[in-house]
């Protein structure tokens, strides 16, 4: 059963985690924003997280990314290269195993980000088709879609999230129909993946003209 840390417990780690961004951040928000975006990262994550032991450092890793995004939308910290956002449902299936293939393929050059409209639990068969091909997701974990993160896009992929994955004007939206593969169907995940690789490989010769 998913029991609640010691409140003491909680607060104590999200102050540590706070003081550690306040430091990377600084000069860019003040502590209070960045108090604000650690407890708002853990709050998200706790709702679907099935071991609470690994929140602190998924909070941590989220909040982050969060306020990177934040940071870019604003004109604070530099974009030198295109920013992609995937979206799906879950974020647990397509738009994890695209995530994945783009970081793969993009070799750093271009950012990746990924996030659900209602994240799921756990990675599903993503991790396991994905191995297949030598691409480890080891790390990775639903993550709810925010408003940051959508913001510092430059192109947004949504993957059957419909009228949950709100448009912003300026942003380039691709939308790829693609079966979802979830339960243990490793054929239909193998086939999913196989179709993502194409239209990801698509994608990055068309940010990067090669």
């Amino acid at each position: 059963m998913n029991q609640m840390p010691s409140l003491l417990t909680v607060d104590a780690v999200l102050e540590r985690v706070a003081t550690t961004l306040a430091d990377k951040f600084s000069g860019i928000f003040n502590p209070e924003t960045i108090s604000r975006y650690v407890n708002e990262s853990y709050v998200a994550l706790y709702r679907t997280a099935r071991l609470n032991q690994h929140l602190p450092a998924l909070t941590e890793r989220f909040a982050t990314d969060r306020l990177t995004a934040l940071a870019q939308a604003k004109g604070a910290i530099d974009k030198p290269i295109p920013e992609v956002l995937f979206l799906c449902v879950h974020n647990a299936g397509r738009s994890q195993m695209a995530a994945a293939l783009m970081t793969h393929h993009a070799q750093g050059r271009v950012n990746v980000r990924s996030a659900g409209s209602a994240p799921g639990a756990t990675v599903s068969a993503a991790a396991a088709v994905l191995a297949e091909i030598g691409i480890n997701l080891d790390e990775a974990f639903p993550k709810p879609l925010t408003d940051d993160v959508l913001r510092a896009a430059d192109v947004v992929v949504t993957m059957g999230c419909g009228d949950a994955c709100p448009v912003i004007s300026g942003k380039r939206y691709l939308d790829w129909n693609l079966a979802d593969p979830t339960g243990d169907d490793l054929d239909l995940a193998r086939a999913v993946r196989d179709d993502i690789d194409i239209r990801v490989r698509a994608l990055l010769a068309d940010l990067t003209d090669q």
